[in-house]
C-alpha cells in the first residue's frame, strides 16, 4: 500500500480547470499543456458541468475559480471533495474578501491565488500544492493572517494534538511540503503521513485547509483594539 502511494506522484500531474470566462479557461489549458510535466484532462464553464465529469478525469491538481455562474466555486470545493477526496484545490480568483478565503479553506481549498499571478507562478503553485504545499499569493496570506485575527479563539481540539502533531500542523499551516517537513522534523514522508491522519481525525477535517483554518484560529487569537 505504501508503494502505492509513492507512486502517485509518479507521471504528469493531471490538471481539470473549472473557469466561466471562456479566455482566461482557455488560456489557462493553454499554458498547463505547453507545461512540461503538466496534462490538462479537463476544462468546463461551470460547477455543475465539473461536477458530472471530474470523477471520471481523477485530476490531481483544479484550478478553480470562486466566482462562478450558478453555483460558487467554494460549493462546488464542498461537492467535489465529497467525491474526490484525495483531489488537490487551487483557488484562482480576482477577488481578495477575507470571507472567501476563509470559506474556502474551510471547504477544503490547499491554495488560493490571484488570477494576476504570473504563470511561473502558476506552474511552481500547481506542483507544491500536488506535493502536499499551500501556496497562497502574499496579499492573501496577509489578509488570511488579519482575517483569523478577527476570529478569536477557535476550537479547543487543536489541543488533543501531541507535541510532535503540533509541530507538523504548524508546518502544514505555513504551507510546507511533506517532504520539507519531513526533513526539518528528522522523519520519513510515510511517518509525517501518518501524523496528518492522525492530526485530520483529532480536529475532525478532511484537508489541510480545514486544519490550517482551525491551527491559525488558535495561533492568532483576537487582539484588543
Amino acid at each position: 500500500m505504501k508503494a502505492e502511494r509513492e507512486n502517485v506522484h509518479q507521471g504528469p500531474i493531471k490538471v481539470a480547470i473549472v473557469e466561466d470566462e471562456k479566455w482566461m479557461r482557455e488560456n489557462l489549458a493553454r499554458i498547463i499543456a505547453g507545461s512540461p510535466g503538466l496534462l490538462c484532462v479537463s476544462s468546463y464553464a461551470t460547477a455543475e458541468e465539473a461536477l458530472q465529469d471530474l470523477a471520471a478525469k481523477q485530476p490531481d491538481v483544479v484550478l478553480l475559480d470562486i466566482n462562478l455562474p450558478g453555483m460558487d466555486g467554494v460549493e462546488c470545493l464542498r461537492r467535489l471533495r465529497s467525491v474526490l477526496p484525495e483531489v488537490q484545490c487551487l483557488m484562482l480568483t480576482v477577488f481578495e474578501e477575507s470571507d472567501k478565503i476563509f470559506n474556502s479553506l474551510l471547504a477544503g481549498a490547499s491554495g488560493y491565488l490571484l488570477k494576476r499571478t504570473s504563470t511561473p507562478e502558476l506552474l511552481e503553485a500547481i506542483q507544491q500544492v500536488r506535493d502536499g504545499g499551500s501556496p497562497m499569493s502574499s496579499s492573501i496570506a496577509r489578509k488570511v493572517v488579519g482575517f483569523f485575527n478577527q476570529m478569536g479563539q477557535g476550537s479547543p481540539d487543536t489541543e488533543a494534538l501531541s507535541p510532535r502533531e503540533k509541530e507538523v500542523l504548524e508546518l502544514l499551516a505555513r504551507g510546507a511540503a511533506y517532504k520539507e517537513i519531513a526533513a526539518q522534523l528528522s522523519l520519513s514522508i510515510e511517518t509525517i503521513r501518518m501524523n496528518v491522519k492522525h492530526i485530520y481525525a483529532k480536529l475532525h477535517v478532511h484537508s489541510r485547509g480545514e486544519a490550517a483554518a482551525k491551527y491559525m484560529r488558535r495561533s492568532w487569537p483576537r487582539r484588543s483594539p
